[in-house]
């Protein structure tokens, strides 16, 4: 179920939601366990537009089948993923600056092109060591899981 944005006046459009997504430099993945609770955690990522995608996908990483993050997803492939771009405290206002995206879909295990989304990973935030890069990932990929997330729905708001 899709709600309306209360502060309509402060969307951005399109184009800048994906600036901010491909800027950003973690984001809050949100899962819903068999406990009911949802669970949050920030997490490194990548955003791509594909060909067969309208809107994009969020790619990261973890270990592979393990953890409540997983367990999550397995359960409900359903998920929630928010990234803040730049912010500023305004004190004498009450208030701040702030630009921040809301991705919702559902999150499926890459199976494919691992390494791939991996030196993309690399590229981004460690690309000073592309070679210690591919030693960690000749090193690390079987024990690795890299997921997608199917975007269905974003939205982004922006207080100047």
């Amino acid at each position: 179920m899709r709600r309306e944005m209360r502060r309509k006046d402060r969307a951005i459009s399109e184009e800048e939601i994906k600036d901010i997504l491909q800027k950003g430099e973690y984001g809050i993945l949100s899962t819903i366990g068999r406990d009911g609770y949802p669970y949050g955690l920030p997490l490194n990522y990548i955003y791509r537009e594909e060909e067969n995608e309208l809107m994009g996908v969020i790619y990261f990483h973890c270990a592979k089948e393990q953890g409540y993050k997983c367990e999550n997803m397995i359960f409900c492939d359903k998920v929630s993923f928010t990234v803040v771009g730049e912010t500023e405290v305004l004190p004498d206002k009450f208030s701040m600056k702030y630009e921040s995206v809301i991705v919702f879909g559902k999150v499926k295990q890459v199976l494919e092109d691992k390494e791939e989304i991996l030196r993309e990973m690399i590229q981004k935030y460690s690309y000073m060591y592309k070679e210690e890069g591919e030693k960690y990932i000749k090193d690390a990929i079987s024990k690795t899981g890299v997921y997608k997330i199917e975007i269905e729905h974003m939205s982004g708001k922006r207080r100047k």
